[in-house]
């Protein structure tokens, strides 16, 4: 596998928020979260990142402390139609490798978006790739923000789900305990896109699954494509979704996770 595959990362970053408003420009420790999570990308050695966000103060801020940034609209149902919207922009070759990397993971580590822009490289039919962990807390199952994968025998995801897939029915009939918890895997929400796919993402309009489900990676199934799936070892530390979160993610900073 090629060590030197070039990408962009492009980080969709929203000012609003239903559980946590201003997140991307929330502080933690002496810079805001949106940085920390560029200089993940940084780390990774992207070849270009790029924040595209609906809000000026977030554009400000990423142009103060020195990383691109651009305005896109407010519309998007969520961050994959804002990528496809900076390939349009941009008019980036069909070719071109970008991984989405949330707003809100500041403790990503970097070499998982190494390890998913070469997974996407090293396999040509491939159009969008993403990554996933074993689950290792039984009550995640059954936990709705923990998103599930079910994969087939060549890596690829057949379904996502917010609830508890596979279900168990011999187990989970009589108690919530699964047999053997290592089977069941939850999506981490970094993906691997070519340029070219983005642009058919957009002329695709919402699936019912997806608006059921409010996963966005369901319209790709629905529309017949596939998601290759590589398994990591360990669940990256938190996301910040919440204000415990937060703090979660500030005494780790403080304490030099990186």
């Amino acid at each position: 596998m090629n060590s030197q595959v070039t990408f962009k990362v492009v980080i969709p970053a929203r000012i609003g928020s239903t559980r946590l408003k201003g997140k991307p420009l929330l502080m933690i420790g002496d810079k805001p979260m949106i940085i920390h999570v560029c200089e993940r990308a940084k780390e990774a050695k992207a070849e270009q990142i790029l924040v595209a966000t609906d809000d000026r103060r977030i554009l400000d801020v990423v142009h103060d402390y020195g990383f691109e940034a651009v305005m896109t609209q407010q519309h998007h149902q969520n961050g994959t139609e804002r990528l496809s919207e900076v390939v349009k922009l941009f008019d980036w070759k069909n070719e071109t490798i970008v991984v989405n990397l949330q707003g809100d993971e500041p403790l990503l580590p970097p070499v998982y978006i190494t390890k998913i822009a070469n997974m996407l490289a090293s396999k040509e039919s491939i159009k969008v790739a993403t990554l996933a962990a074993v689950i290792d807390i039984s009550d995640d199952i059954f936990n709705p923000s923990c998103v599930k994968v079910v994969l087939d025998k060549h890596q690829y995801a057949l379904y996502f789900s917010r609830s508890a897939i596979p279900w168990e029915r011999a187990s989970f009939s009589t108690s919530r305990q699964p047999s053997d918890v290592q089977f069941y895997l939850r999506h981490i929400g970094l993906y691997a896109y070519t340029a070219e796919f983005l642009k058919q993402y957009c002329q695709w309009s919402a699936s019912p699954l997806e608006q059921i489900e409010s996963l966005e990676q369901l319209r790709i199934l629905w529309y017949g494509e596939k998601i290759l799936v590589h398994t990591v070892e360990r669940m990256p530390p938190a996301s910040v979704d919440t204000i415990e979160d937060l703090q979660r993610v500030e005494k780790i900073i403080a304490n030099s996770f990186f």
